[in-house]
């Protein structure tokens, strides 16, 4: 990974922080996201002196604002020559109903427009790194999940774990379209369950509730499939798929359903003004 620059959203913690020491292991220059500069800071020392490597830069955004969210691409576009790898890693499950700066619903905001828009605004760069790739962070629970489009804001009903696992298939649904895109382009995307410990980590939020729990050392095993899909040769041909333990896993009816998935993209798009 070499030359490489790898970008982590929610690098600051858990699953993210242990993605980017193993990035920074092999290679990478990898850049962290984060939202709390002190936090960041923190985490990026960590990180490298872990992973013996120097070149780990931060980067601060609240992925929640989709204005921050175009600061941030712009930012990455001044700073780096070249995006290698986008990992969407970053994610929220808030008990109670919020909402964005921008009036949207929290869960929505973060764990799938922010990723959307800025996989968006970063795909000229991308296009221009190939062979280069997208990784979204999914989880196991997206299989439970389901999409209202007449209530994509869940205004009528909330339930934390409900909406969660809803943006989690959004993840799963946003990889695959965009893999159908970009055929050809030398861009490819995936999506993934993280090998959660179940003996640390609650495998339901995959790892987002307990991360702060567990051992470095689960850590390291929970984002291996997020590493693997960053560095391996042999995804390079499997564009679209959805992996757990750093193997091709079927997913749900609903997640393969290309139609979902195009109107999921619509809508998305609409909501983030692309």
């Amino acid at each position: 990974m070499d030359g490489k620059v790898c970008i982590v959203t929610g690098a600051n913690a858990g699953i993210g922080k242990a993605t980017a020491v193993g990035l920074a292991q092999r290679g990478a220059t990898v850049v962290m996201v984060c939202r709390s500069r002190e936090r960041g800071e923190a985490a990026r020392e960590e990180i490298i002196e872990r992973a013996g490597s120097g070149e780990v830069h931060l980067l601060i955004a609240d992925l929640a604002s989709l204005d921050e969210v175009r600061q941030l691409a712009e930012t990455i576009l001044g700073r780096f020559p070249r995006v290698d790898v986008l990992i969407n890693n970053a994610a929220v499950i808030p008990l109670e109903r919020q909402e964005s700066p921008d009036g949207l619903e929290l869960q929505l905001a973060v764990n799938h427009l922010a990723p959307f828009l800025l996989t968006n605004l970063l795909l000229d760069q991308l296009k221009e790194s190939a062979p280069a790739r997208v990784v979204n962070v999914s989880s196991q629970v997206h299989r439970s999940g389901s999409i209202n489009f007449d209530d994509l804001q869940s205004e009528r009903r909330y339930h934390h774990t409900s909406v969660y696992a809803m943006t989690k298939l959004m993840n799963v649904l946003f990889a695959k379209e965009l893999a159908r895109r970009l055929e050809g382009s030398g861009v490819t995307a995936y999506s993934l369950h993280p090998g959660v410990p179940s003996t640390k980590l609650n495998t339901h939020y995959a790892g987002r509730e307990g991360e702060g729990r567990a051992s470095f050392t689960d850590l390291m095993h929970a984002a291996q499939t997020s590493i693997y899909l960053a560095t391996s040769p042999e995804v390079e041909e499997l564009s679209g798929e959805y992996f757990a333990n750093s193997r091709v896993q079927e997913s749900t009816a609903v997640a393969n359903d290309p139609d979902t998935a195009q109107k999921l993209w619509q809508v998305s798009a609409e909501l983030t003004n692309l």
